[in-house]
């Protein structure tokens, strides 16, 4: 087989043969087209450099083609490509200890792996409604949970919910945001909040609440500290469990900690996970308590390719790198530097509102102007063009497409910072 890599028959391809669906996103003016990458660098298909700050949208955790993951895989691939769950392996099993030993200690976790987070999201679902009994479930507005019928129901996010009919027993309620958020920095408004909506909404009874530690796709948005700690108690007190997405916050990505939710205090019933955890191969997990997951003992949920070898063989070589390499201690490192080049940025260019963001999990806010904050929506399409242009990829998010996001492979370094704050300064010059 050949492939063709001319630009416009790549583009006459995708356009003839790819669904309306899944021709939708594309989010440069010019499409982007990589050959290759190596650990935090892609090069398109002209062989031009570019920065990877999005982490190919938080799938590359370790960097692009490392090499410990690619021999993990192609050593498994060249024993065993694929073993459906039904059968037995060592390799799922043995990463599913590995990942339990990363959990917060004194707790029995189990495993249950996915071919990616939606699936998993919706297990979680399933999971808090048949362990608890109950149906209500409460999630934030704001949030990004995946695109099926039972995460899209959990997303916050007009802009991801189609116009069909969506789960019931679902209820958004305000995120703790201190820059945008209807109540600002006051946890106790927002708790007040979370008890109207379980008083007022639901039947009294819960299910869960679902939260991401930092909101991804919403615009890297952490809740406000003590705020979940108390939140677990509302919640738990009206029969619920706690079920944690860190899809784009886990595996060290915060710097401070492996899972987003230890810097909050509180241990969930179950966590969600994927991107990072498999380095850019299909994988995603539920790790959960073992009680939780009992009811689901005599039915099947069942992902043919969730406990895939081949998977978990990047799964237990992303965990050994991140080890290995001090890649959560990087992640603090050079995040508290990727910081300071971002408020440099705020001190010279009045359209930046906000920059916020914990490890390599950054965002700047952009704003017609900072006292009404108004989103400047076409502003940042105009600046996020000109990062491409000056060497960098990232991308443009929220509710009104006005917030830049930088979660790079856990990789970058030190020296990458000078580059990246000179092609940002390019960007926004005239701003």
């Amino acid at each position: 087989m050949t492939t063709d890599w001319t630009r416009q028959a790549i583009l006459d391809r995708r356009e003839r043969y790819f669904a309306a669906s899944q021709r939708a996103f594309v989010p440069y003016k010019k499409p982007l087209i990589f050959r290759r990458g190596q650990m935090q660098y892609l090069w398109d298909e002209d062989g031009n450099r570019l920065t990877d700050l999005l982490g190919m949208n938080v799938c590359i955790s370790v960097g692009h083609a490392h090499p410990v993951v690619n021999a993990a895989v192609k050593a498994q691939i060249d024993d065993l490509q694929h073993a459906t769950t039904m059968f037995h392996h060592p390799v799922p099993a043995q990463f599913a200890e590995e990942l339990a030993a990363k959990m917060p200690a004194g707790h029995d976790w189990v495993v249950h792996f996915t071919a990616s987070g939606t699936e998993a999201i919706d297990l979680a679902l399933v999971l808090a409604q048949a362990y608890t009994r109950n149906i209500d479930m409460l999630a934030f507005r704001n949030a990004y949970h995946g695109a099926t019928i039972g995460a899209q129901s959990l997303t916050g996010i007009s802009g991801f919910r189609h116009d069909i009919p969506l789960l019931g027993g679902i209820h958004h309620i305000a995120q703790p945001d201190p820059y945008r958020g209807v109540f600002g920095d006051d946890v106790e408004a927002y708790l007040a909040e979370m008890q109207r909506t379980i008083r007022y909404s639901t039947s009294g009874k819960l299910a869960g609440f679902i939260f991401e530690p930092i909101q991804g796709y919403g615009g890297i948005v952490e809740a406000l500290p003590g705020y979940l700690k108390a939140a677990a108690d509302i919640v738990r007190s009206h029969g619920g469990i706690l079920i944690a997405d860190e899809v784009q916050s886990g595996f060290g990505r915060t710097g401070d900690s492996f899972w987003g939710f230890e810097a909050h205090g509180v241990v969930p019933e179950v966590v969600v996970m994927a991107k990072g955890i498999g380095n850019g191969f299909p994988l995603g997990a539920v790790v959960a308590q073992r009680h939780v997951t009992e009811p689901l003992a005599n039915k099947y949920f069942f992902n043919t390719y969730g406990a895939s070898p081949t998977s978990c063989a990047a799964g237990r070589a992303v965990l050994q790198v991140i080890e290995q390499d001090g890649l959560q201690a990087n992640a603090a490192r050079v995040g508290a530097g990727l910081r300071q080049v971002l408020e440099r940025l705020q001190q010279r260019f009045p359209v930046i509102g906000d920059v916020r963001g914990r490890g390599l999990m950054h965002a700047i806010e952009l704003v017609e102007d900072r006292k009404s904050r108004a989103p400047a929506t076409a502003a940042t399409a105009e600046i996020f063009e000109r990062t491409r242009e000056n060497g960098l990829v990232m991308s443009k998010s929220g509710a009104d497409r006005n917030i830049l996001r930088m979660v790079p492979p856990l990789c970058l370094s030190m020296d990458d910072l000078p580059a990246i704050e000179a092609a940002l300064e390019a960007s926004f010059a005239g701003w």
